[in-house]
Order: structure tokens, then sequence, then C-alpha cells
């Protein structure tokens, strides 16, 4: 069974959409117990709402809350008893496999640092989320830990998107491509122009060259690696774009009588092709090079994500990403 340990308090829609999620996770797969780690009374008063497994969920108190505004590294080192610190001792101490949570992107980054730590020969974990293309899912890497990365950071994120892809996924030599301004390998900026020529002499990679921003929905690469800063612009933009789409399309149907009886004979179909498009139905963004996986979740988050995070966890243990990224990193360090 993968345990997983939730942050109850985390997000804007905690703890009710938190707990919804740990639900339906639990209730859709028997191989899964959730620790929900928050304040108890506010979260069994949640879970009385429910029938469930209780033998597939647990309650660990934690009296304190990290808000989203304050100090990350503070926050961490002075608020023990909150439910992040908690949740991620949970994972540290061997209790838990993973720990999720919707709440301080900064405080999830650090305490993932500081608490779990890093696997040997990693210098720096990167964030990566799987963003929807024409042709199913990509890895975006990194998209908010390490906005001034260096050109071996890139290559790194690199390798470990890789054995994401191929684990998790089941991409079989995953394309990998470098975010830039344009296809030619001398354009670019000089974090760019530096890690290219990396990329392309690394034998555990399929690196197939640059990928401008508008190639990235239509599916060229199955991991795009950059740094933070331009990945969290990507994953932004992607969200914020996606949002207003759907929104037009629906608001053209209800323009006439003739468009809504067209809308009633298309809804089927748009539903489906606008759910494959929708982030959340992909799960968490994991925190890759841990020595244990720490998953963060959008702040916004409402029980369909959380859910499918904690599957996704599931995934990621049964497949021993942890280990296998650790293999790659050891064969790297004795390559040098």
């Amino acid at each position: 069974m993968v345990k997983v340990a939730l942050d109850a308090m985390g997000g804007d829609n905690a703890p009710e959409q938190i707990v919804k999620g740990a639900i339906d996770a639990v209730k859709e797969s028997s191989d899964v117990k959730v620790y929900l780690v928050g304040k108890e009374v506010l979260v069994k008063d949640e879970l009385s709402k429910y029938a469930y497994n209780t033998e597939q969920i647990e309650v660990v108190d934690a009296t304190e809350v990290i808000e989203m505004a304050e100090p990350p590294v503070m926050a961490i080192r002075k608020k023990k008893d909150s439910s992040i610190v908690k949740a991620l001792h949970l994972v540290k101490d061997g209790t838990c496999d993973a720990f999720v949570s919707a709440g301080s992107s900064g405080a999830v980054l650090v305490g993932g640092q500081l608490v779990v730590g890093r696997i040997k020969g990693v210098e720096r974990p990167p964030l990566a989320p799987l963003i929807p293309t024409e042709k199913g899912v990509s890895l975006l890497i990194d998209c908010g830990a390490n906005v001034d990365a260096r050109p071996s950071h890139l290559v790194q994120f690199a390798k470990m998107g890789t054995v994401y892809m191929e684990s998790v996924m089941g991409i079989k030599n995953p394309k990998v491509a470098i975010v830039n301004i344009g296809a030619e390998e001398e354009k670019g900026n000089a974090l760019v122009k530096e890690t290219f020529p990396l990329l392309k002499n690394t034998p555990e990679i399929n690196f197939i060259g640059s990928i401008e921003a508008r190639d990235i929905p239509k599916g060229y690469a199955d991991v795009i690696v950059c740094e933070a800063f331009v990945g969290n612009v990507i994953l932004k933009l992607y969200e914020g774009v996606g949002g207003t789409l759907i929104k037009k399309v629906k608001e053209g149907m209800m323009t006439s009588f003739r468009s809504k009886l067209g809308a009633l004979l298309v809804k089927p179909a748009l539903k489906t092709c606008l759910k494959s498009f929708d982030l959340e139905e992909h799960g968490g963004a994991p925190l890759l090079g841990l020595k244990g996986l720490v998953v963060k979740t959008h702040g916004s988050s409402k029980s369909v994500e959380i859910k499918n995070t904690i599957l996704q966890c599931k995934t990621f243990k049964e497949q021993n990403i942890n280990e296998k990224i650790k293999n790659i990193i050891v064969k790297e360090d004795v390559m040098e």
C-alpha cells in the first residue's frame, strides 16, 4: 500500500476540497492510504460528511498553518507543528512514501530540501508538471524551483525528466528539447547557448534541439527543459489562455438559438476534448531529485486535482522513480 501525507490545510479550498480529494482517491484505489495532516477538529468535521474505508485514511493533528505570504525558510524553521512540516517529516522518517500540498510553493520547495533532503549528486531539484498537448502530455521542467539555474542543472533536469516520462508515462526514448526563441543552435540567451551543446552530447537523453513556445502545445517534445522563470511563465500562460478559450467557447455557444442547438449536439465531444486540456486532470508537479516524493499542486486545486495527484504518487512509487534518478546521477558522477 502506498502511503501519502496530504497537507489538509494548504491551498485556497482547504480543508473541504483537500479532504474530498482524499476520499475520492481511496475510493478509486484500495492500494492507497492517506494521512490527512492538519487541524484535527476541522479535518474530522469534513471527514464526517463522507462514507469511506477508515483503514485508508488517518488524521495527523497539526496545530499550525504556513500562510502563503510567510518567508519560506523562516516558516519551515519556526512552525515545527505546521501541516507542511509535520507531513514532510512523515516522508523523511519513512512513515509515508509521498507528500502532497496545495499550500505555499516556497515552503514546499524549501521544506522538501531541508526536511526530506536531496539525492546525493542532485544539484537542484526541479518542479516538473505535466502539461497537455495535441499528442497527450509533455513534462515541463523546471516550472518554479530554480530561477537562476546553471547549464549543469538543466542537463540534470533533462536526465530526470527522461526517467520520469519513460517510467511514469511509458514513453520510450522520450524526445528532449530546450526552450528557445528560435530553432537554430546559435540562438538564445547565454544560458541556452551554453546548455545546448551539453545536452547534445549527453548520451542518456534523446535530445532533438530547441523548441519555440508556440510548438510546445503541438507536442513536438516529451521533455521541455528550461529554467524556472521561463517555465513558470509558460505554465501560467497555458493556464490563462486555456481558461479564456473555454470561457469564450461557452459564451459563443449561448449567443443564439441555433448556436444553443449546436451546443447540445457537440457537448459530449467538446467536453471530452476540453477535459484533456484541463491541467487539473494531470495531477501536481513533483519536486524531482529528493530522497522522498514531494508534489506541489495548484493553490486553487479542487478535489479532482488532489485525487489525481494522490494516484500519481502511487505510480511514482510503483515505478521506483527515485532509485532510477539516483542511478542516473551516480552514473554521471562516475563518468566525471
